[in-house]
């Protein structure tokens, strides 16, 4: 193999640093490495430098700021210590090193793998998953504060609840926070919140402590009454670098006592001056509302009028009410005489009796009528008739007989007008006023 062959790819220095950082850090998680701690050395940024040596080799190690903020140790050379660190390489000088999380001197090794055990393995069953979390009251009306009777962590809390909401009312249930009886008795305490269940929120404190005076707060007794309370949970255990399975089993973790307190009252600072705006904005309220009752009043005041007034007025209207109902009836009573009076006047120009007599008067005076045109009738026809009877005697033949004159007739009884129809020898009838003679005719002449 030569250094010219193309097959094999060229690398600069910072590419090959960067793969074998991605390698280490791919393959190696966190890990837990003890040793001796030596070349400690802490520059004006914060950081700590140092290495870790055995008997064969050593390790260069570095530990942020951010992180050795929370160590409790304060690091010198010599110390056997262990730590929490992620294995890397530093590119820019191409140096292998240990990025500390956690340093603990040595002898809190065997605490520190029994708490990360434990807290896995509740981890892994869910007792510590966000939905289990239940909210904290926004006004509570009572704690329970579960530590130690005697220890500076339930004055503060005492403290701070009174600054921040003296109506607050605070139960205690001292415990013991640390030592072999501990856990015990916190878990009767938290029994005894859960079945009574008159707290709204409830507190579980100390003040701060080696890992030794802590553990009690990291077993898992604990940390299942916790979850098994069925009133939401804060602790504040320690300082703000300490973390126990317990802050991790609660609803809420506070960095201190005072802060757990804190977590759970309103802040009467805070909200006073939000509760003085209401009442301000609800005494201006009432004052319009008072200003626009009081018109109203007023107004009311002035429509309103005195009962004996209103009783006079009614009166007066009752007695003009009377008045018309009076005249209106006087109408009608006229209007209905007047009406009677024409259906009277009907009903009697209707009466059968009415009628009959008026039938007879207007039959008798037809009647007297009749006769008297009968007898005008009468006196006049036989004035005719007499002058008939006058005229009748002055064409009666036998009248004109009487005086003479005789009525001829031929032998077929014909009157004979002429004596051309009648011939010489014919015999011929002549009807006188008495009798008739019947003779021969000798001669005619014109």
């Amino acid at each position: 193999m030569t250094i010219g062959n193309s097959q094999i790819p060229i690398l600069t220095v910072s590419a090959l640093n960067g793969a074998v950082r991605e390698i280490i850090e791919g393959n190696f998680p966190l890990l837990r490495v003890e040793g001796e701690l030596s070349n400690f050395s802490s520059p004006g940024s914060g950081h700590w430098y140092f290495s870790l040596k055995d008997a064969r080799a050593q390790v260069r190690c570095a530990m942020f700021r951010q992180r050795n903020t929370y160590t409790r140790i304060q690091p010198r050379n010599g110390m056997q210590v262990q730590v929490l660190a992620q294995p890397t390489l530093y590119e820019g000088r191409g140096d292998f090193q240990l990025i500390v999380e956690q340093l603990l001197d040595a002898g809190e090794g065997e605490l520190q793998a029994r708490f990360a055990a434990l807290r896995e393995k509740l981890a892994t069953e869910g007792l510590f998953a966000p939905e289990l979390k239940r909210p904290l009251p926004r006004w509570p009306l009572r704690v329970a504060v579960v530590t130690s009777a005697s220890g500076a962590a339930l004055h503060d809390i005492r403290v701070t609840l009174a600054r921040r909401w003296p109506m607050l009312a605070v139960m205690v249930y001292p415990v013991l926070v640390q030592g072999d009886q501990a856990a015990a008795q916190i878990c009767t305490a938290l029994g005894r919140i859960a079945s009574r269940q008159q707290e709204d929120v409830a507190i579980l404190a100390r003040g701060g402590g080696s890992a030794e005076d802590l553990w009690c707060f990291n077993e898992e007794s604990v940390a299942r009454a916790i979850r098994a309370c069925p009133v939401p949970v804060v602790t504040g255990i320690g300082h703000e670098i300490d973390f126990t399975i317990a802050d991790f089993a609660g609803d809420l973790r506070a960095a201190t006592p005072t802060a757990a307190a804190e977590a759970v009252s309103p802040d009467r600072a805070e909200w006073l001056p939000q509760v003085q705006a209401q009442r301000r904005q609800l005494e201006q309220s009432m004052q319009r509302t008072l200003r626009d009752t009081t018109q109203r009043l007023d107004y009311l005041r002035l429509r309103l009028r005195h009962p004996g007034e209103r009783l006079q007025d009614a009166e007066r209207r009752l007695r003009m009410a009377c008045e018309a109902l009076r005249q209106s009836m006087r109408r009608r009573q006229d209007e209905w005489s007047e009406r009677l009076l024409v259906l009277q006047a009907r009903r009697l120009r209707q009466d059968p009796r009415q009628r009959l007599q008026s039938l007879n008067e207007m039959l008798g005076t037809r009647r007297a009528t009749l006769i008297l045109a009968i007898d005008k009738l009468l006196v006049s026809a036989e004035a005719q008739q007499q002058q008939q009877v006058t005229a009748l005697r002055l064409l009666d033949p036998l009248a004109v007989l009487q005086r003479g004159f005789a009525v001829l007739r031929d032998e077929s009884g014909k009157v004979i007008f002429s004596s051309k129809s009648v011939a010489v020898h014919a015999q011929i009838s002549a009807t006188l006023a008495r009798g008739t003679l019947v003779c021969e005719v000798v001669k005619t002449s014109d």
